[in-house]
This record gives structure tokens, sequence and C-alpha cells, in this order.
């Protein structure tokens, strides 16, 4: 389905937290070709970048009513979803238009042509059906179960054991997941996953970053969904997709080299290339529909090298802006699917393998060997961005090192942010000569 032909398509991201990561998007996609608005926090490092024409103010105490109001002002020809609650958002304004009678709209129709058919809008948003679909189209997985309370929890270990993994509904970036290696850490993991998260933290995340996303949750005392998946021993992997109605259109895989914490982002990846993986996406892609961006985690067994399907980010994620190529640059993808033209993907941005991540990995080690022996993905082209990502690293710190709290980790990163300062400015002087 082409959107435009003889002008530049419109892409508005849309997202609920101040995570990086969507400032990269939104300068691959403008590169690609599109014209890109965002609706986001305040203070959101996006704001910085010369990507976007128009920002749009999320208000988390009226999430729909703030993206009802970007849809409406920008006429974007699609909606790219930068993270988990913004894309609970554009399915219940969805399904708040299928309530009012106008399952014809043009808002309905904007949100399928952006996420998928809207059959599957459930299924994404429940890793238990997810994990049972993928089971039934012959996918390989890790036996999953919803909990219902504590009993089912200790019946599932009786039968399973530990190490178990416990995941609750509507989390991410690691906050909604806990590794147990007894029945006592499994029974405690399951409270705390289970229980609203506390007010004065929902506050305090309000007040100083800007993130009303915990708010409504803590204020009605939201008690998670959590399920209780069997522990896979071996390599955590993801892929990252761009699909259009069923159909993977540009695609990566990584293999995971470091993470912020055990449960936390990726901080160093590897691009890989893993058949049992791309088969895996593309029948579920199929399978649900869908449309955008969208990322599947695995873990790649240690000893037989198999791939298990974990979980879906039915979103765009960390790695996304990166262009590898034909058919692995997402950005392009966009860009020409919405438009008349082939898409012409960007120069692929390294020869290497490995990536490290910025500010991902600078913030989980500064002095970390693969900030030189691997590409070190910084945005030297926007200044600006490097500048406030490094001072405002402590707030970064949160965001990708959360729960991390090593004495000196400030101290650390401040004598680090010289060296990236400078070259910053070197870099910069070089791009205007």
């Amino acid at each position: 389905m082409v959107i435009s032909r003889s002008m530049k398509p419109t892409v508005l991201l849309a997202t609920t937290c101040s995570y990086y990561p969507a400032a990269r998007l939104v300068m691959a996609l403008a590169e690609a070709g599109c014209i890109v608005d965002a609706v986001c926090p305040s203070g959101h490092p996006l704001r910085v970048t010369s990507a976007v024409r128009h920002v749009f103010d999320y208000r988390g105490l009226m999430p729909l009513r703030s993206f009802a109001a970007a849809i409406a002002a920008a006429h974007p020809d699609l909606v790219v979803s930068a993270d988990d609650l913004a894309t609970e958002h554009l399915q219940e304004m969805h399904a708040r238009e299928q309530r009012k009678g106008n399952p014809g709209s043009e808002r309905c129709a904007l949100i399928e042509r952006s996420l998928g058919s809207a059959q599957s809008f459930s299924v994404v948003r429940e890793r238990g059906a997810f994990m049972d679909l993928a089971q039934r189209e012959g996918i390989r997985v890790p036996p999953t179960q919803v909990l219902e309370n504590v009993d089912a929890l200790r019946s599932w270990i009786a039968r399973m054991g530990v190490p178990a993994v416990l995941k609750a509904n509507g989390t991410s970036g690691g906050d909604g997941v806990k590794i147990a290696r007894t029945p006592a850490e499994a029974e405690s993991a399951f409270a705390k996953l289970q229980s609203p998260p506390l007010l004065a933290r929902a506050i305090k995340r309000a007040l100083l970053d800007h993130d009303q996303t915990l708010f409504w949750p803590s204020v009605r005392r939201h008690r998670h969904t959590v399920n209780v998946q069997a522990f896979v021993s071996g390599r955590e992997a993801t892929s990252t997709v761009f699909c259009w109605n069923g159909e993977v259109l540009a695609g990566l895989h990584f293999e995971v080299v470091n993470k912020a914490s055990a449960a936390g982002h990726a901080t160093v990846m590897q691009l890989i290339e893993h058949e049992e993986m791309s088969s895996a996406v593309e029948r579920m892609v199929r399978c649900l529909g869908l449309s955008g961006f969208c990322g599947f985690d695995f873990m790649i067994e240690a000893e037989t090298g198999n791939a298990y399907l974990i979980e879906i980010n039915p979103r765009a994620t960390q790695v996304g802006h990166l262009s590898f190529g034909p058919q692995r640059d997402l950005p392009a993808a966009v860009c020409g699917v919405l438009s008349d033209h082939v898409p012409q993907p960007a120069a692929e941005v390294t020869e290497k393998d490995t990536v490290a991540l910025f500010p991902q990995e600078w913030i989980r080690d500064p002095q970390s060997s693969f900030l030189q022996s691997a590409y070190h993905d910084v945005p030297w082209q926007e200044s600006a961005l490097i500048r406030h990502c490094v001072s405002n690293r402590a707030k970064q710190s949160g965001w990708y090192a959360r729960g991390n709290r090593q004495q000196g980790r400030a101290a650390a990163l401040a004598a680090a942010s010289i060296p990236v300062q400078r070259a910053c400015r070197t870099k910069e002087r070089e791009i205007v000569a």
C-alpha cells in the first residue's frame, strides 16, 4: 500500500519515556527520507536533534489526549511506537474508537497500518498468550505458564524445578523480569512483580524524570499478571524488524555481548545470522499480521545452538536505527513502503560485527575495552545530542543501569565525560571543515 507519492512520508514517533534510542531512530528516519514529528515527554533527548520537524508534549496524566492531539496536528502516514506503554496507548485508542462504533475511522486505520491487525493486539500484549501461539505454530519456546497465585507457582516449581524466570506483563527494560534460583527466591520475585508500583517511586519518577508511566498503575493499585518460564542456559539474542501486513521487509539479528545489569538493556551486541531466529520471526509476523517496528528476544541454547523464542517487543528497539545494507536497514524500509520508490539503504555503519551502543556501554563502564575494539555508535553528526547525553549522564544512568548502586559510579562518569566532550568537539570541527 503506497501512502504518499509526490511528497515525503510523515512519521510520528511516539514515546512515553526519555529513552535515548528514540533520538537515534528519528535521526535515521529523517536520513532515510521521512518527515519526522514526535510526541514525547519534556526534556527528551530527541528534542535537541535537528531531525524532528515538530515535537508535541506527552503528558502522562492525560496520555491518550496527548497522543490524539499529536496525531491530529501531524497527520502522519505512520506512527512508530518507541516503548511498550506507547504501544498500549495506541491499542487503547483503537479500542475506544471501536467502542464508539467507529471501527472504520481514520484513526483506527492509522493505528492498524502502524501496528498491524487489531486481532493481534491482545496477543502481543500478553506474554502467556504470545508464547502459547508460538508453540502452536511449531516454534521452539521454553515452557511458560501464567500464574494466578503463589500456589500455581509452587506447583510449577515442583514439576519444572529451578532456576525459573518470572516476568510481569506491561513491563520492559528488565524491570519486570526476575531469575529465581531457589523456590524462596521465586516466591519473593512473584510477590514483588505482582505488586503495584510504590507511590513514592512513581511520584519521584514523574517529578524528576518527567516520566509518568508508573503513576496511574500506582494510584489505581494495578497488579501485574506474572508468567513463569523455564530457564534456558545459553546466550541472549534479539531480532529487530520492520514489517508490513505480515511480511518482514528488513531485519537485524544480534547476540548480546554485554548488558547494563543481569536483567537490563544490552550495551554491546554482535551482528549474527541465525536461520532459526529468522524463520521464527517471519512466521510470527505472518501469523499475527504485524506491521511497523517489532523486536523478538531469544535464548540460544549453549549445548545445541537452538534458538528459543522467549518474548515479543511490539515496538522499535534500541538497534532499529542501525544500517547494515539491503534488507538490513529498517528506516529505509519504512520510507520505501510509504512512498513509491525502491528503498535506498544507507551505507553500512561499520564493517565490524560488534557494536558498542552509545551511551549504554559508556555508562556501564567508561573504561570498557569495547569502546575501542567494537564500533562505538556515537552520533557525531549531532553534537548537541552528545552534549545532552553527557550532561544528563546521571539520568541516563538511571535508564540504562537501573539498580546498579556501585560506589563511585557518578565520579567515574564525570571523569569519563571529559574525553567524550573533547572527542565531540574534535569531530564537530572536522564536520564543519
